[in-house]
């Protein structure tokens, strides 16, 4: 980060995997954390966006970061390891996602993004969506966790009895903020009477 910059820098990718809401909730929550919120969204999930979380999800979304990269544009500064990040969320992770990333196929840029936080050892949280997985999946998720992914299905914390799909979808939001480490814990925890 900057000199002087005392925001963590948070690289946020949306990729085309149902559960779009999940990275417009990653992207909410950072912004009240006062993150410099970096965002690269696939084509796929724009229509994602678009058919479930709503037309105006993107533009919204928009408003909440400091800058929305082309996807296309695989020389953007986070597809460098001298810009200094964080760490990054791909939220949701589609199979096709992380299978490029788990193989180093920068083909586009959230791909690459992800490809340099792994390079540089820095955290990559990647919430994996799919269900079931077949062994290509389970065997993609084993090697990018091996290279030092934290790969984070969206599923629910039933124990917390969440009222709402929206608590649900904040909590695993969340979730993959408290595992890059960069923040105080921001989910709601396990707390037995």
């Amino acid at each position: 980060m900057k000199a002087g910059n005392a925001k963590p820098r948070i690289i946020v990718g949306i990729s085309g995997a149902s559960g779009a809401a999940i990275g417009c909730a990653v992207v909410a929550r950072l912004a009240e954390l006062g993150s410099e919120t970096h965002l690269v969204v696939s084509e796929a999930a724009r229509r994602t966006l678009a058919e479930e979380v709503g037309p105006d999800a993107f533009a919204t979304l928009v408003t909440q970061v400091e800058e929305v990269h082309d996807n296309r544009n695989i020389g953007a500064s986070i597809a460098s390891g001298s810009f200094p990040v964080a760490g990054m969320i791909v939220a949701p992770c589609s199979m096709r996602s992380l299978a490029a990333i788990t193989h180093s196929l920068s083909d586009n840029l959230l791909v690459r993004a992800a490809d340099v936080r792994l390079k540089e050892r820095q955290p990559l949280v990647l919430v994996a969506r799919e269900a079931p997985l077949h062994l290509g999946h389970l065997r993609a998720m084993t090697a990018v966790t091996e290279m030092g992914a934290i790969v984070m299905p969206p599923v629910p914390a039933f124990y917390l009895k969440p009222e709402s799909l929206d608590a649900v979808i904040d909590q695993i939001a969340c979730r993959a903020i408290d595992l890059t480490r960069v923040f105080e814990p921001v989910s709601r925890a396990w707390n037995p009477a």
